[in-house]
């Protein structure tokens, strides 16, 4: 019975690339850079709005943010919620079943790796400022 219920839930597979988009902290106008020149911030606003999108198009955002496609083709918020939910109290550890929705990959390995990348850019604008700095410092007493 429950797995009927499950299987009747519609995945909305526009609204699935947006959140996997805006978990790795992607804009709109990102994306539609790295997909190519025939992609705006509107397109993919658009292509956000659609139920079902072609497997060819999933498979280039697929490796544009490097998500499997079936998290876009198969990942449902109300199902993910009830499984949290009903699997997780204080300390537990969930065990995949065949019902459960398995992941091929950590979101907390996206989120470290989004991390490093900050602290490595925030740390070369601040070498940059030093740079600057220096070079200012040079410029005022040469005068």
């Amino acid at each position: 019975m429950q797995h009927t219920e499950t299987s009747n839930l519609k995945i909305h597979q526009g609204r699935n690339v947006k959140r996997f988009r805006e978990m790795l902290g992607i804009k709109q106008e990102s994306l539609a850079y790295d997909l190519g020149d025939e992609w705006s911030q509107k397109k993919i606003s658009q292509l956000e709005q659609k139920e079902i999108i072609e497997t060819s198009l999933l498979q280039q955002i697929s490796e544009v943010l490097n998500i499997p496609v079936e998290a876009f083709q198969h990942f449902n918020e109300e199902q993910a919620i009830n499984i949290i939910s009903n699997t997780f109290n204080e300390g537990a550890i969930a065990n995949a079943t065949a019902d459960n929705i398995q992941c091929t990959f950590n979101p907390i390995d996206k989120i470290v790796i989004l991390y490093d990348e900050k602290i490595a850019l925030y740390e070369r604008m601040l070498k940059e400022k030093d740079e600057m700095m220096a070079r200012l410092e040079k410029l005022i007493e040469g005068k």
